[in-house]
């Protein structure tokens, strides 16, 4: 315990003085990782100190992941890398293309002193919340992707509210954290009016819409501009037993039902566009070049992982709108 050195009438706060402590003994190898770190009284009592000024200083050691608590035993070192000034918690949905773009923008712009752990839900709440619950203390920032899973204002409310971001989806019961989201039904409309001259050749308009993965702002959206602009419509949850026809064109959001409906194009001997119209959702480099090019709705990924580094900087807790445009290509 004589490593730990408090002392009196200096200009650093106590707790910092116990963390440098910690560091400097990392740094002569007084301590290695396993190692059991004085306990909690054992500082108090020796340097004269409150309890809570200790705990603030296990604290930010535990959320850089240089400590670990354990329960009824104690603390103990579990990296000795002291470098890491920031540790980022990082839940997203499912990992994809565009979600790939996201995550490496966001760490190309990240400062080398904050270290990324990056979980996915699939849409799950119980591993949602489980995920959250387990993190509660261990992280300096936590940014989440909640989706469009039910009531998960209850589990981000048990985090500190400064310490939250909110990404992509932006429900109404979540306002009030710090977020870099999509306007999906704006988007889509928008998107979607543009080219109503080239969406009216077709017959009719068909969503592939999953309630359980799809925003229902995009929806919203779509059901929108089909009613305002008097274009017959539907929606399907799927195209795995869709039989296509002739002068239809359709609004895809996820990739394995863009495989699919291009499949079923080459089975009918249709052409894209003489016959189909295609749109997807989430520009990837592969739309560019699948059949001459599928024109999609997109959301700037590489600029929301920038984006989203530079709050986390600057430590901004705005609301910010990511922008979308509509990339035109041979599948309309």
């Amino acid at each position: 315990m004589d490593f730990i050195s408090v002392k009196e009438n200096i200009d650093i706060p106590k707790y910092k003085q116990i963390v440098h402590s910690v560091e400097k003994a990392l740094l002569d190898h007084t301590l290695r990782k396993g190692d059991r770190l004085p306990s909690i009284n054992s500082i108090r009592n020796k340097n004269s100190i409150s309890r809570d000024t200790v705990l603030l200083a296990f604290n930010e050691l535990k959320i850089r992941g240089i400590v670990q608590s354990v329960a009824g035993k104690g603390y103990y070192i579990k990296n000795e890398n002291i470098k890491i000034k920031q540790r980022v918690f990082l839940l997203f949905d499912e990992l994809n293309a565009f979600k790939e773009d996201l995550y490496k923008s966001f760490l190309k712009n990240l400062t080398k002193n904050i270290e990324v752990d990056i979980y996915f839900h699939h849409f799950n709440p119980d591993v949602f919340s489980k995920l959250i619950y387990d993190s509660i203390g261990n992280y300096s920032q936590y940014i989440i992707m909640p989706a469009n899973l039910k009531n998960t204002e209850i589990v981000i409310d048990k985090l500190p509210e400064d310490k939250v971001i909110i990404l992509d989806q932006l429900p109404t019961e979540l306002s009030k954290y710090a977020s870099i989201y999509q306007n999906f039904e704006k988007d889509i409309y928008t998107a979607l009016q543009k080219e109503v001259k080239l969406l009216k050749k077709y017959d009719k308009f068909i969503f592939v819409f999953s309630k359980y993965k799809q925003p229902q702002g995009l929806l919203t959206g779509f059901q929108k501009f089909c009613k305002e602009y008097n274009i017959d419509c539907d929606t399907i949850p799927s195209m795995e037993n869709r039989e296509i026809s002739n002068r239809e064109v359709y609004l895809i959001p996820d990739d394995r039902n863009l495989i699919r409906i291009i499949m079923k194009i080459k089975e009918n001997n249709f052409e894209l566009i003489e016959n189909i119209g295609v749109i997807s959702y989430n520009e990837t480099l592969l739309k560019e070049i699948v059949q001459d090019g599928i024109t999609t709705i997109s959301t700037d990924f590489k600029y929301m992982g920038k984006r989203l580094a530079q709050m986390l900087f600057e430590k901004e807790k705005s609301k910010i709108e990511n922008p979308s445009k509509l990339i035109l290509r041979n599948s309309i």
